[in-house]
């Protein structure tokens, strides 16, 4: 390495073909693909360890948890042959049930061979038929939602070099009738609720499948573009069953380890503890990164990064067009998400199911109707946070025994709604304690004794996930997933194919097409965006 100081004034280092801003798992995923293809990559990451918001942490002596994104199905099955994360560590074991909604005296139940149906129609027979409607527009639908993860969306106003993706979009459409491109309209556009209302008629029913549309999303389920988001939790696999969820053995930080692994093994240096200072821009160019003091050098830059972030601390000022600032500053990052893990002495006791069971390794959801999540949403908008929280609960140890001492436990519980900026400029620091009080109070509500059971948690508020993730607003998405922020708007018109208004800087984190959740999918597509510039018939000057 050469200490030779470059035009910025900064100690220059080794010039790389590609340097990637964050070590989250769509930076690991991209890295992995450029080094396979021969680029000399370097990530820089902030933190001590790799894996951005996918990490384990041992939050009190002999209990480790997922510390923010905790479950396991969005991850693209070609990421996990390509990168060959089975050889390189990863287990994913699946959960017995997918999901136990507690509710008012009774309960449902979701999971494969049948057990959904059966436990909807347990509660109301004619919605055997609706599930089967829905089940049929399903199968309409997420097709097409995966056709479209591992590509870049249509560049609107792309002109005639938009115009292959344009058709490619139109052939997928080929063939479909003309109610089957209505239900699509209506997936694209309408609320969860509205989707939910014209199958249904249980309240348990409906909660099961319209907790996809609010998880992450700072909405009501009768938000238009709920649907949406519902179907974004719907395209995965886990253990290559399609649609179920599951466990990465060892919590999520099995996850990125195991890419850490892949990528190294590829060829790419991870400097750790190097938080991005400034991107640096020459001749109307990103050549390069100053992180902790030091100038790294490269042909292109890549961020995994909300686009927040790398446009308005990361880009110097007059970088990008002031169009672009505007933007960027409208740019909708709240998720309303609070998120913590408590460490348990032993299993929670559901009154409705008290007995332990298969049950207790599924997705807990404690919400037991669309009004409630209304509700939810129509609190936190007036006071900050929900009266009535939404909270989905796993207890992993049901799975992995290795996450805590012998006979004990650990629960992670994800809850909605939480707004980033509190009324009265009440601050997340004073508040948060009684906030995750406020949270066990509501769980001990559906299992008496879980309050008592506590011997220790983790809190990360909204603020706490900003601060320590880099989660702008606390969004765990990098931006909403709303209608506006989507496809070939996401992260804005006319930069949808992961090429920033700024020649040599790429964007591959979850602030890009298709979004958030542990996919890898946008570090897949942004791979292939870089590789093409460097074809001498693509570069851009």
């Amino acid at each position: 390495m050469s200490t030779k100081r470059d035009a910025t004034g900064y100690v220059a280092f080794v010039t790389y073909d590609a340097i990637i801003i964050g070590a989250g798992h769509n930076g690991l995923v991209c890295s992995y693909y450029l080094a396979k293809k021969g680029l000399k990559v370097l990530i820089l990451e902030a933190q001590p360890n790799v894996g951005g918001a996918a990490v384990t942490d041992e939050f009190l002596p002999g209990f480790r948890n997922s510390a923010a994104s905790y479950t396991v199905s969005l991850l693209n099955p070609k990421v996990i042959r390509d990168l060959d994360l089975a050889r390189h560590g990863l287990k994913v074991v699946l959960r017995k049930q997918d999901n136990f909604l507690p509710g008012d005296g009774d309960y449902l139940l979701g999971g494969r061979n049948g057990l959904t149906r059966s436990e909807i129609v347990r509660h109301h027979p004619e919605d055997g038929v609706g599930y089967d409607r829905y089940m049929a527009e399903l199968e309409t639908v997420v097709p097409l939602i995966q056709k479209w993860l591992l590509k870049a969306p249509p560049q609107a106003g792309g002109g005639i070099g938009g115009l292959p993706t344009m058709l490619s979009l139109g052939r997928d459409l080929v063939g479909l009738t003309t109610d089957e491109i209505r239900t699509v309209h209506d997936y694209a556009t309408k609320s969860a609720g509205d989707i939910l209302d014209r199958h249904f008629k249980g309240d348990l029913a409906k909660a099961l499948f319209g907790f996809d549309g609010v998880v992450g999303n700072f909405a009501s389920p009768y938000t238009p573009g709920t649907a949406y988001v519902l179907l974004h939790h719907l395209f995965g696999e886990a253990a290559g069953v399609p649609g179920a969820w599951g466990h990465a053995i060892g919590g999520m930080g099995a996850i990125t380890q195991a890419m850490a692994r892949a990528a190294r093994e590829a060829g790419v240096d991870i400097v750790l503890n190097a938080p991005a200072e400034e991107i640096i821009v020459e001749k109307g160019r990103a050549v390069g990164v100053v992180a902790s003091g030091k100038a790294w050098r490269a042909g292109q830059v890549v961020a995994g990064v909300n686009p927040r972030l790398l446009f308005q601390r990361l880009l110097p000022a007059g970088a990008v067009p002031e169009s672009v600032d505007r933007h960027m500053t409208n740019w909708s990052c709240e998720s309303a998400t609070f998120r913590m893990n408590v460490a348990l002495s032993e299993l929670p006791r559901f009154t409705v199911k008290p007995e332990a069971g298969d049950h207790l390794t599924a997705g807990i959801i404690m919400a037991p109707s669309l009004g409630y999540m209304d509700r939810a949403f129509t609190d936190a908008k007036q006071q900050g946070w929900s009266r009535a929280p939404i909270i989905e609960m796993l207890i992993p140890t049901s799975l992995d025994d290795g996450l805590a001492p012998k006979g004990r436990h650990v629960a992670s519980l994800f809850c909605q709604h939480f707004r980033f900026e509190l009324p009265g400029n009440k601050s997340w620091d004073k508040v948060r304690d009684k906030v995750a009080d406020h949270i066990i109070a509501t769980v001990d509500s559906h299992a008496p004794g879980f309050a008592a059971s506590i011997i220790g948690r983790q809190i990360h508020s909204p603020l706490d996930l900003e601060r320590r993730f880099g989660l702008i607003g606390g969004d765990i998405f990098h931006g909403k997933m709303g209608l506006d922020q989507l496809f070939s708007a996401r992260p804005m018109i006319g930069a949808a194919d992961y090429r920033m208004p700024l020649p040599g800087l790429y964007l591959c984190g979850s602030g890009a097409h298709p979004g958030g959740g542990v996919t890898g999918a946008p570090g897949h597509n942004a791979a292939r965006a870089v590789l093409a510039d460097r074809k001498p018939w693509r570069r851009r000057a």
